[in-house]
């Protein structure tokens, strides 16, 4: 178990929209074992923070002004590996989730989720998991697959006929045979 179980989980919020933050902030902070340290209204914000304040989880938006959450958690990540960051975003497309995890996320929220999803992902990536929302699961999967096709040896794209063959060219037959 980590550290982290035994103190608040220090959090920070980066949205660009102050409804947004001040929502999660108020349920949050009803919720035992979790802190909200800061908040920012863009990535370049919350790359500062992030620095400043060493927060456990950073909620952060995937599009906002100035640097985007995608950035803003690649540099985040390269000066501390140990910060986890949560993607909370209205974008469900294969393109923002693989750049977002790519990225080093460890985990990815819809905004159109509950909060006891967002509390979950929380307490998830806390215990050092990946967390992906049902609701994207299935996309992430499919592309996975999908990769690993494409990066299958060669021989996985011929017919059982045509390995056949091969094989029995690799036996010493000839092409006649």
């Amino acid at each position: 178990m980590s550290t982290r179980a035994s103190r608040e989980i220090k959090i920070l919020l980066a949205d660009d929209h102050k409804l947004m933050r001040d929502g999660i902030r108020s349920l949050i902070g009803k919720s035992q074992g979790m802190e909200i340290v800061a908040e920012a209204e863009n990535g370049r914000i919350a790359v500062e923070l992030a620095a400043k304040l060493k927060p456990d989880v950073i909620i952060m938006d995937i599009s906002m002004p100035g640097l985007n959450g995608i950035d803003a958690t690649r540099k985040i990540l390269a000066e501390r590996p140990g910060i986890k960051v949560i993607a909370l975003s209205v974008h469900s497309s294969k393109s923002h989730i693989r750049e977002m995890m790519e990225a080093g996320a460890a985990g990815y929220l819809l905004k159109e989720c509950a909060f006891e999803e967002v509390m979950s992902a929380i307490l998830a990536v806390a215990r050092d998991e990946i967390y992906l929302s049902p609701a994207i699961t299935g996309i992430v999967v499919k592309d996975y697959l999908k990769t690993v096709n494409e990066q299958m040896s060669p021989l996985a794209h011929l017919s059982s006929r045509e390995r056949e063959v091969l094989q029995l060219l690799a036996e010493g037959k000839r092409s006649k045979d």
